[in-house]
């Protein structure tokens, strides 16, 4: 009997794991692939026709990169609810805390910045 009947699967190291048919991995990529040709082909498009009402544009184009997001995450990083994956999106939601406050604490200071400024012409006076 191999050890790798005696502990939890969830247990393995990567590299431990048992083999898996290559058939249906070579689907999920193929699928993931289709489906961000199809999310940027439709960005393309939607940003470069008059068919769209134009305000809603950049929402669109915002609402598609989610959800090309969404394609990577699940089709190629393989991010799932599975028991065994708890780190991998542990460390994705502080990647997403760290890129929050940094852009969220720069936007903030720069309004800061921009309320507390004199205009340009007060501080080309102050030069002289």
């Amino acid at each position: 009997m191999s050890d790798q009947h005696l502990h939890h699967p969830a247990d393995l190291a990567p590299g431990d794991e048992e083999e898996v048919r290559v058939g249906p991995r070579l689907l999920g990529y193929c699928i993931g692939f289709g489906l961000a040709i199809i999310l940027t082909a439709t960005s393309f498009f939607i940003a470069g026709t008059d068919l769209v009402w134009q305000p809603s544009i950049p929402v669109a184009l915002v609402v598609l990169a989610i959800a090309q997001m969404g394609v990577h995450l699940v089709f190629f990083i393989h991010i799932t609810t599975d028991p065994d994956n708890t780190n991998n999106i542990l460390a994705l939601a502080f990647g997403l805390l760290i890129v929050f406050l940094v852009v969220g604490g720069s936007l903030w200071i720069m309004d800061n910045l921009n309320q507390n400024m004199p205009p340009m012409d007060q501080i080309m006076q102050m030069q002289r």
